[in-house]
């Protein structure tokens, strides 16, 4: 009995459970190599047939089948209406989308440096923060590609992201006549407490916190997970780009993500 429960706390959701055994209660769980949707399958889970479970690691859980086949199977897979809660960092999984990139060069520096560099700097250097907590991160891309815009929220529908965090920077109609760093949400709820957590834990970075507001941005509108866009300066004004482009600026502004995210995801009721 003590076991049955135990595996019921694991997995966080109601579903028929012996000993450490569990039951699939769906007709698409699928059984891959390893713990991510980038793994091959192996092969295809039965309504009805039971699970080992040996461990669980963020939102996949490493099993063995009634015959012997061993591999990870994702937790929104065993059963409909799921709730799996993510209580640590080190249990989440992120999307960071770094803004533009191939064709689309995004905003300019009065200098014509493109947006698009610094987009996936930022993310790369975001996605190094919190793979060191053990966090399963996903790109919408690692190098300078064009993606489109409508793939970037079905990534994160698609791992079932606690969270989608995209990069970009703010770009003003005259050179230098704005400055400063803006956290967008588009839907309130979780989105609008992601915001708020990350927002709240940007420290002194040397540019005008400008606060948490509602944007209409396709990547966070037609987002089904918890999703912000960060316009982390305005690249076309001098003073902020030279903060965007200093390595210190970059890594302060990013360890304050994690930060925001690690508050969001430990308080995520």
């Amino acid at each position: 009995m003590l076991l049955v429960l135990g595996l019921g706390f694991i997995l966080g959701y109601r579903t028929r459970t012996y000993m450490n055994q569990i039951v699939v209660e769906t007709t698409d769980a699928v059984l891959k190599e390893g713990p991510g949707t980038e793994f091959p399958q192996k092969s295809f889970l039965k309504k009805e047939q039971r699970l080992t479970v040996y461990s669980r690691k963020n939102h996949w859980l490493h099993v063995k089948t009634d015959n012997g086949k061993k591999g990870w199977v994702a937790d929104w897979m065993i059963a409909d209406g799921y709730k799996n809660p993510i209580e640590k960092l080190s249990d989440a999984t992120i999307v960071i989308d770094a803004g533009h990139g191939g064709a689309d060069s995004g905003a300019l520096s009065i200098k014509n440096k493109m947006e698009k560099k610094y987009t996936l700097l930022y993310a790369k250097e975001l996605e190094q923060k919190l793979e060191y907590y053990g966090t399963k991160v996903y790109m919408t891309r690692s190098s300078d590609k064009t993606v489109s815009l409508s793939s970037r929220p079905i990534l994160a529908q698609q791992v079932h992201a606690d969270a989608f965090i995209s990069i970009h920077f703010d770009s003003c109609d005259q050179p230098n006549a704005a400055s400063g760093f803006t956290t967008y949400y588009y839907h309130t709820g979780k989105s609008l407490k992601l915001a708020r957590c990350i927002n709240q834990s940007f420290g002194a970075l040397g540019l005008e916190n400008r606060g948490v507001d509602k944007g209409d941005f396709l990547v966070i509108r037609d987002n089904t997970q918890p999703s912000v866009l960060l316009e982390m300066g305005y690249i076309n004004t001098q003073n902020d780009f030279d903060n965007i482009s200093d390595p210190s600026y970059r890594s302060e502004a990013m360890d304050d993500v994690v930060k925001g995210l690690k508050k969001f995801i430990e308080n995520n009721d």
